[in-house]
């Protein structure tokens, strides 16, 4: 009698031919066929290695992330050394998110096949991802000593080393990439980020055209071009660029967000209201578009919505980390103070905290004991305000508390609106020894002392607000004495102060704001950009004028108007146009030689 052979012998039999056959559909991209192959091979043997490696890629390649991954590793016990197994198994924890895991799997193939350019290149996004960029960085280098001709490895380390700001260095890696693949468009857009990062916006421009030269419906070079052309100050044409970049796109938050602030610049608010609001319907959580919401907002008047959407500022990355995680809870002007302590403590800027510090009378009056940290730099200054049981600088140990406040966060407790902003300047005064000491450096004038400021944050980007000395000394007439209350000069204004004798400077004697006040307290009149002095005069209650850009920096400046409603004693100088100072300087000359030339 012949031996007996089982129908799962025979099928066994078959499994290679199967498998070539599984193959032959997989490339002819007839996955449904290959799949049920694969299975059938699974059927008769579940550990083949061949099967289950084809069903994890096919998985993969269709939406099936987590079989995918179920499928490799079982591939994988099967035979730990396959490479290509390690990488896919990689792919899929990625398109999971699961980065960590992916970047092991990549590890390990790499350390099965130590030459393996692509392995390097998935290594360096999952590392890019998990914010290491440094390493990144390397790896992507290993991915391209590997393959030079690895142009995606150039471009991914330049975006490595941008998140670094290493961005000479992101250039020369982007000019590498495009060397290996002219045609690049990806490149060519993040080139132009780079050199907009080195303030080359003008570069930056033709990187991102060169970009839409090669493929002309690319939306975020489109909106790229409009941010180097808004640097550029060429409004209309970043407009333009933003909207291309919208008709594109319609779901692109920050191409509505970087619309907003065209407009907002060329004085279209209730239009850039509109942009802001559509870039956070698309992006609810866009906390830049709720920023500068809120500044149109307050640039309006409508207090209400202006108020709850600066909260928003917490959510940005350069506000985050002022912001205070404390036991006690935040007061929002919903609890009675009567018999509490308040800590109330700054945030933003040295502007901001000279404004906002005027609360501390009110609080005072409604029974509070009121606490207030604020900007070392401003501590000695603000050690007398009235309302503020002690003033500690940052940093300081605080005493017990039972509420805390942001002091910017104060006029939306109170509900400030225009008819209700806290009065009574001055609330800030310099000290009488100090004034003293001032008066007796300055020395005896017969005339009028007027003080002056054109610059504002060295840090600042895209300082609208500023001027050179230069466009300011027009104003300098014999018939005033005038005085520098720059603390700091730029590196460009130096040495014309330096050679002008009728100009006092004295920037080197304020030690801190105390210094500066008692300064102020010297002063007939200050004319000042949009900076701490403009505050600092108009919490004194001195004559300030202040010279605005024609979009406001500051929201506190409003628009249309001569006067603030947070300073009577401001007088609002604006350009008419953007960057238009020589008109605005033209103005204030004739101004003051009404003022005091006729005297």
């Amino acid at each position: 009698m012949p031996p007996q052979v089982s129908h799962r012998t025979v099928a066994a039999a078959l499994v290679p031919q199967t498998m070539q056959a599984a193959l032959a559909a997989y490339h002819r991209g007839e996955w449904t066929e290959a799949e049920r192959l694969c299975r059938s091979v699974i059927d008769v043997s579940p550990d083949s290695f061949d099967a289950l490696f084809l069903l994890g890629a096919i998985a993969g390649q269709t939406g099936r992330k987590e079989q995918a991954v179920e499928l490799m590793s079982r591939a994988l016990s099967v035979n730990p050394r396959s490479v290509e197994a390690h990488f896919n198994l990689g792919v899929a924890l990625s398109e999971l998110r699961r980065h960590a895991e992916a970047l092991a799997s990549y590890e390990r193939a790499i350390a099965i096949k130590p030459d393996y350019a692509d392995a390097y290149f998935n290594r360096g996004v999952a590392l890019s991802t998990l914010r290491r960029h440094e390493e990144a960085v390397a790896s992507y280098e290993r991915a391209a000593a590997w393959n030079p001709q690895f142009a995606e490895a150039y471009n991914n380390r330049g975006i490595a080393l941008g998140e670094l700001k290493r961005y000479p260095e992101a250039v020369a890696s982007y000019d590498r990439a495009i060397a290996v693949n002219p045609s690049y468009a990806s490149a060519y857009n993040n080139r132009g980020v780079a050199l907009g990062a080195l303030k080359r916006p003008a570069e930056a421009l033709a990187s991102y055209e060169r970009a839409l030269a090669l493929r002309p419906e690319y939306a975020e070079a489109w909106n790229n071009r409009g941010e180097a052309l808004y640097d550029l100050e060429r409004h209309s044409e970043a407009l333009a660029s933003y909207e291309r970049a919208i008709a594109l796109k319609p779901d692109y938050a920050d191409a509505y967000y970087n619309r907003g602030n065209v407009l907002r610049d060329v004085h279209r608010h209730v239009e850039a209201i509109a942009s802001f609001e559509r870039a956070i319907a698309l992006d609810p959580g866009h906390a830049s578009a709720h920023w500068n919401l809120a500044d149109c907002c307050l640039l309006l008047g409508d207090f209400a919505r202006g108020w709850e959407e600066y909260e928003w500022r917490w959510k940005l990355p350069q506000h985050a980390g002022a912001r205070r995680n404390f036991v006690q809870p935040l007061w929002l002007g919903t609890q009675s103070l009567e018999g509490k302590t308040i800590l109330l403590h700054s945030e933003l800027g040295f502007g901001d905290t000279l404004n906002f510090c005027r609360y501390a009378k009110t609080l005072a009056a409604s029974g509070a004991k009121v606490l207030l940290e604020v900007q070392p730099q401003l501590r000695t200054l603000l050690a007398g305000l009235e309302g503020a049981a002690e003033v500690l600088p940052t940093g300081a140990l605080l005493p017990a508390f039972d509420y805390h406040c942001p002091l910017t966060s104060l006029a939306l407790a109170f509900k400030t609106d225009l008819s209700s902003i806290p009065a009574g300047a001055p609330y800030i005064r310099g000290d009488a020894a100090r004034v003293d000491w001032w008066r007796d450096k300055l020395g005896v004038s017969d005339k009028p002392r007027v003080g002056i400021a054109w610059y504002g944050s060295m840090g600042l980007k895209n300082d609208k607000r500023s001027m050179q000395l230069a466009q300011m000394l027009p104003l300098v007439g014999e018939w005033a004495q005038w005085v520098s209350l720059q603390k700091e000069i730029p590196e460009t204004d130096a040495s014309l102060l330096a050679s002008r004798a009728d100009i006092r400077h004295v920037g080197d004697d304020l030690k801190d704001f105390a210094d500066t006040a008692s300064l102020v307290e010297l002063m007939d009149l200050v004319v000042t950009i949009d900076t701490s002095v403009a505050n600092l005069a108009g919490a004194m209650g001195k004559q300030v004028w202040i010279l605005v850009p024609f979009n406001p920096h500051d929201w506190r400046w409003m628009l249309d108007r001569e006067d603030s409603p947070w300073y009577p004693t401001a007088r609002l100088f604006r350009q008419p146009a953007i960057g238009d100072w020589a008109s605005v300087i033209v103005r204030v000359r004739e101004e003051l030689e009404r003022k005091f030339k006729a005297r």
